[in-house]
């Protein structure tokens, strides 16, 4: 049995009910990520040495990853500062659409 999960969501945080469920269900063996950060920003190497604990696989398509430790990192960090300056900006466009609208809260 094939199951294909799309989630649109961040790798940043566990609020991803899709990958939840798919990594939670034991009948899942194999797990299919085009890219490793897609799965996740950070640590996905938890992730993958808890699958095979099971005796399951996660399987990364593109192989045309950054193989060293230290740049890896490095976009890791600049990832985290993107998503957070990222995500302020939205909170505050979100602000200024709701205090335009008459909304309050």
């Amino acid at each position: 049995m094939v199951r294909i999960e799309s989630e649109i969501a961040s790798g940043m945080n566990g609020g991803r009910t899709k990958a939840r469920r798919l990594l939670a269900d034991p009948k899942v063996t194999i797990v299919v990520v085009e890219h490793r950060d897609r799965l996740g920003r950070m640590n996905t190497e938890l992730v993958e040495a808890a699958l095979e604990a099971a005796g399951r696989r996660l399987v990364v398509l593109d192989a045309g990853e950054v193989e060293d430790d230290l740049v890896r990192d490095m976009v890791e960090v600049l990832t985290s500062f993107c998503v957070r300056l990222y995500g302020r900006r939205s909170a505050k466009n979100r602000g200024e659409e709701g205090s335009e609208s008459g909304c309050r809260r």
